[in-house]
């Protein structure tokens, strides 16, 4: 197993400290009340291999909505991951609206992408007193800094939508669009996904906070 450089243990808690989300843009329709009661389904549009990811996302939205103090519920336990397939819109409102479904609010994972990053080797700067006062310290320091291979890391970059829609107009009330970077495991992601879009939804009046939890 190859031993990390400081270089290469710093660039990696780098990388670490970037794996987040981030909203890029939102949207909200004017003049349009925010949404203070009624039963919410959260619906995951993400295929396989992601499966996990879609459980864990849609169960945080879940949990942070019902916080609110809404009613809310997730399509993939409420249905499984196959609900609305073959399904025309007539058959699929009816089906949510039988759940008594008043609001849907959807994840949709847009795209993902694959990034190939490279870790240089052993490249770091010493006081000038350290290395070159003896000569194999200056020899082994400049040895190091030249001939010791880099690496390449592969970091994984998701972009995602959320949509608000009203079930008994069926008209959009609020969207936004994020991006993920490389989160370690599909439980941070749903975490910090879930949390992001929620505190977003009522910062921007299209929940009502009262009573969040943190």
């Amino acid at each position: 197993m190859k031993k990390l450089s400081w270089t290469g243990y710093f660039l990696l808690l780098l990388l670490m400290a970037c794996s987040s989300t981030k909203i890029t843009n939102w949207w909200k329709a004017e003049n349009v009340a925010p949404v203070t009661k009624g039963k919410i389904m959260v619906i995951g549009l993400i295929k396989e291999p992601d499966r996990s990811i879609q459980q864990n996302i849609e169960n945080q939205l879940v949990s942070g909505l019902q916080n609110l103090g809404y009613s809310a519920m997730s399509s993939l336990q409420e249905y499984g991951p196959k609900a609305f397939n073959q399904m025309n819109e007539e058959a699929a409102l009816r089906k949510l609206r039988s759940s008594g479904v008043d609001a849907v609010l959807t994840i949709v994972l847009l795209n993902k992408q694959k990034e190939r990053n490279y870790v240089a080797g052993n490249i770091y700067y010493s006081p000038y007193g350290y290395y070159s006062n003896r000569w194999w310290n200056y020899n082994m320091t400049l040895y190091n800094r030249i001939y010791e291979p880099g690496y390449y890391v592969v970091n994984t970059r998701y972009f995602w939508e959320s949509n608000l829609f009203d079930l008994s107009t069926q008209k959009l009330l609020y969207s936004v669009q994020t991006q993920s970077f490389d989160p370690s495991t599909p439980e941070s992601l749903g975490k910090e996904y879930g949390t992001l879009i929620i505190e977003n939804m009522v910062k921007n009046g299209a929940l009502v906070g009262n009573g969040m939890k943190r």
